[in-house]
């Protein structure tokens, strides 16, 4: 008795593992770039992913606007004028 009790145990610790590694969520800002067995295969939206588990991997892609500080540099300008510029470069995926 005890060992069948131990076995539906077993059973169900490995589909709750394999339904946690089956689900993704993408916030509103990401997207997913879909891969099955290495090949591009769909774009996913917001939401609920459903993916299949060690044949599908999905990768996020953030929209969002991400800045990069670019950090400040000396240069001379052609009349020899010492200048100290910095920048912030904005992109993002579209």
């Amino acid at each position: 008795m005890t060992t069948i009790i131990l076995a539906v145990i077993v059973v169900a610790l490995l589909v709750v593992i394999g339904a946690s590694a089956a689900v993704r969520v993408l916030r509103e800002y990401e997207r997913g770039v879909l891969f099955r067995l290495g090949r591009l295969v769909d774009l996913r939206g917001p939401g609920l992913v459903l993916l299949i588990p060690a044949v599908d991997r999905m990768v996020r892609v953030s929209l969002r606007t991400v800045t990069l500080n670019v950090p400040m540099q000396e240069v001379i300008t052609r009349d020899n004028v010492p200048v100290k510029v910095t920048a912030v470069a904005y992109f993002r995926v579209v």
